[in-house]
């Protein structure tokens, strides 16, 4: 006689992990790492790798205190200073990644658990830290380091003033150019040969890596898609109100610039901190453009990509709570309910 083998649900199996999850993510991210560090030199190398070894030290370093099981390997904390090192501009001081990786870690990831249990990105939340904390450094963006400064790298550490780059600026330019009218080298802003961060001037490398995520199923449209869609509606409509009409320059340079192609297909969807259902992605891509053509729009600066997907991640529990499908059955079971006291 054979037994049954009764095991909990779900019974659905897959082969899918942490880890490889993770990595995939990781693997996406390559064309825009590669072509970053091509971008701004030896130094944006560094600051990823001090970034990445940052993140990687608090980690287990606070589960060996803590006397947690060590999770190192799933290679999250990788993957959170991969993202915030692309992020960050080449020309920040190489402290200000340390910075970062510790708070990202400890103050945002493991004070609330762990993996799993942290309710904003990680990333964006130490990003966000260090704008607010540091605003100058993290806005001063620059590109083409002088071949003769190389050394400086090296020793380097006193930041901006120990290591020249040509052309350096402090405001995201082309971003405040979009925003005073101005047209721009939509080639150039597709292909990411401009100043800004590490990871995010090539909307190309993006999207390139968001096509590998898709292909790999470890992220759907839903999120990215209805983001980009309402930021583009948005940004139309605001086009035309004020100035009567609108422009295919406008549109995808805002598209294509500052941080919204990483946003939307690598941290807006970010699994812990992103809604489960599918409506409540749908809801929240909707938020974040909003969100972000706002603070374009209205705000001081003019970028908005990080805060306004700190601020969803914030009202991700109340958009499952409106979009939680209802089981099946219940809605007629309450029909009938209502009928019989009527």
């Amino acid at each position: 006689m054979s037994l049954l083998n009764v095991s909990a649900s779900p019974h659905i199996r897959s082969s899918e992990s942490t880890q490889t999850i993770m990595t995939d993510v990781i693997i996406a991210l390559i064309p825009a790492t590669v072509f970053g560090i091509y971008n701004f030199g030896a130094r944006a190398a560094i600051i990823i790798i001090t970034c990445v070894t940052a993140c990687l030290l608090s980690e287990y370093l606070f589960e060996k205190i803590c006397k947690r099981k060590n999770t190192c390997r799933d290679m999250s904390a990788v993957l959170t200073g991969l993202l915030l090192a692309l992020n960050l501009p080449a020309t920040v001081p190489f402290w200000m990644p340390v910075v970062g990786g510790i708070f990202a870690i400890i103050v945002v990831k493991q004070l609330y658990g762990g993996i799993g249990q942290n309710f904003m990105n990680p990333a964006l939340a130490a990003r966000c830290f260090l704008v607010i904390s540091f605003s100058k450094l993290m806005t001063t963006f620059a590109i083409e380091p002088a071949k003769d400064d190389v050394d400086r790298i090296m020793k380097g550490l006193s930041g901006v003033n120990g290591y020249a780059f040509k052309d350096g600026v402090s405001q995201a330019t082309e971003l405040a150019k979009v925003k005073a009218g101005e047209s721009i080298d939509l080639l150039s802003a597709f292909l990411g040969t401009h100043a800004g961060t590490i990871g995010e001037t090539s909307a190309a490398a993006l999207l390139l890596g968001a096509g590998y995520l898709l292909y790999r199923r470890v992220i759907s449209l839903r999120i990215p898609g209805a983001y980009l869609i309402t930021f583009t509606a948005y940004i139309t409509i605001y086009s035309l109100i004020k100035n009567g009409s609108v422009s295919g320059n406008y549109i995808l340079s805002n598209l294509f610039l500052g941080g919204l192609m990483i946003g939307a297909f690598f941290m807006a969807t970010d699994y812990v901190t992103s809604p489960v259902t599918p409506a409540g992605k749908i809801v929240f891509g909707i938020i974040l453009g909003l969100l972000t053509g706002l603070f374009r729009t209205a705000g001081g600066s003019a970028e908005g990509v990080s805060f306004a997907i700190i601020i969803g991640n914030l009202l991700v529990p109340l958009i499952e709570k409106v979009t939680m499908p209802v089981p099946f059955g219940v809605v007629k079971a309450k029909k009938k309910e209502a009928k019989n006291n009527g």
